[in-house]
């Protein structure tokens, strides 16, 4: 067997590529290596929405070209490509300045990875990849899935045509598409069958589905969820990310129906100022956000909401970040996902007038502040309460399990080893800063039972 090796940088979409690259490559013969040194391959599937994100994987490269040099002064081989959406975005710079690359594949490329590698066995030189034939890359993914555990990752939705003026997303995974409701059915029918319990819809705008239906018509988000709801050994369903535009009464109506709908929203704002959302071109209102907040909490009341937040767009006064700050405490968040704005080449909010770093590095840092202590006050709403958590890995004690709460959180518990894959009650009993702990409820807390 041939090793190997992926590193994922960024987003929930990249974990699920990666895994469906491993899944391509195995009937080659690869098979997962727990590192770059060991391996007969490394892929860096990587992610352009974080700043200086290109510098890193230059950066790794010219580790990932020591390690391949290394190998050839022995007489080995080490094929290295980078994936994803940098690669779609440097695509032949990549190749200019780093040239131990051998393959450059695009996230919506990636299906061709096992055709480039017979490519750079046969010929020297470099394979590159960047096209966006969305439709024939699921397709073509093979059927069989690998699976690590009781969770799993889907994508249902891929790209973007809402061109937010900070984003780089519509330019390198390209336009909306939605998979026809069959291809996600099976596929989440292949993941029940090897124990999968929850499943998490992945998609740049997942609430803009609109897949194909078997009766030709095309189906929303919540219809689907509701069909997929239906499958035995699905008991959790969650989705990511979501716009505030898509967010229509039809899935509102899920979140209050579906049992197995989870009650945890991401739903990113941006900003609470109607100025720098209509620059954002986010096509959305900070009252719009609001009312959709009130009639999502009217539908499921004890629905946790998340969100994204950026400060320091070009132009925000402190006026702006300020009617952010009102907007964070007239909803009140779970969790949360902030950032100071750093420019994307190529996307108009770029090539303005940046404020200075100081300016955002404090804005944040109050934001943050507020978002942390609102975070602390959730969690610590959920002390003493019974709910029902899936446990999903070993912790680091002896007979300890880690799993999910309904509203994401991370929650461990004593003598709970043998329940991986399993939905049990449990109560909380304290809170910590990122996670809850929690006694089991029903089942004798004794050594052997955490065996």
């Amino acid at each position: 067997m041939k090793k190997l090796f992926i590193k994922t940088y960024g987003c929930q979409m990249n974990v699920y590529d990666s895994a469906r690259m491993a899944d391509l490559l195995t009937p080659l013969g690869y098979a997962l290596a727990d590192g770059p040194e060991a391996a007969d391959m490394v892929i860096l599937n990587t992610c352009h929405i974080r700043e200086k994100a290109a510098d890193k994987v230059y950066s790794e490269l010219g580790k990932l070209r020591e390690m391949k040099e290394e190998k050839a002064r022995t007489g080995d081989k080490m094929l290295i490509a980078v994936a994803g959406c940098v690669a779609q975005a440097e695509g032949a710079e990549i190749v200019k300045r780093q040239s131990a690359v051998d393959i450059v594949v695009g996230p919506q490329s990636y299906h061709r990875l096992p055709e480039l590698i017979a490519r750079i066995s046969r010929e020297k030189g470099h394979a590159l990849d960047t096209d966006f034939p969305v439709e024939e890359k699921f397709d073509t993914l093979p059927e069989e899935i690998a699976v690590g555990g009781p969770t799993a990752f889907l994508t249902v939705q891929e790209g973007c045509d809402k061109f937010c003026t900070f984003c780089v997303v519509p330019y390198t995974r390209g336009a909306e598409y939605s998979r026809p409701v069959a291809q996600i059915e099976r596929e989440a029918r292949k993941l029940a069958d090897k124990g999968v319990r929850e499943i998490t819809l992945l998609g740049q705008n997942v609430n803009a589905y609109s897949g194909d239906g078997a009766d030709g018509e095309a189906w929303s988000l919540a219809k689907l969820i509701r069909k997929l709801a239906a499958i035995e050994g699905i008991d959790r369903i969650r989705y990511t990310t979501s716009h505030p535009r898509d967010m229509g009464d039809d899935l509102i109506a899920a979140h209050r129906d579906v049992e197995a709908l989870m009650p945890y929203l991401h739903l990113p704002v941006q900003s609470g100022s109607n100025r720098i959302l209509d620059a954002m071109n986010r096509q959305h209102t900070r009252d719009d956000y609001l009312r959709l907040v009130e009639r999502i909490r009217a539908a499921r009341p004890d629905i946790a909401l998340s969100s994204d937040f950026i400060v320091g767009f070009p132009g925000e006064t402190d006026e702006d970040f300020a009617d952010t700050m009102a907007l964070v405490r007239e909803v009140g968040y779970a969790s949360h996902f902030s950032f100071k704005y750093s420019p994307r080449p190529g996307t108009p909010a770029a090539t303005q007038k940046q404020i200075p770093e100081e300016v955002k590095a404090a804005r944040l840092e109050e934001l943050q502040t507020l978002l942390f202590a609102q975070q602390r006050a959730f969690n610590t709403s959920c002390e003493g309460k019974t709910m029902d958590v899936l446990f999903e890995k070993k912790g680091r004690q002896a007979g300890q399990a880690i799993g999910r709460s309904p509203f994401l959180q991370p929650v461990h518990a004593d003598h709970a080893g043998h329940l991986l894959g399993q939905i049990v009650p449990v109560k909380i009993e304290s809170v910590f800063p990122n996670s809850l702990s929690a006694r089991l409820l029903n089942v004798p807390c004794t050594a052997e039972a955490g065996s």
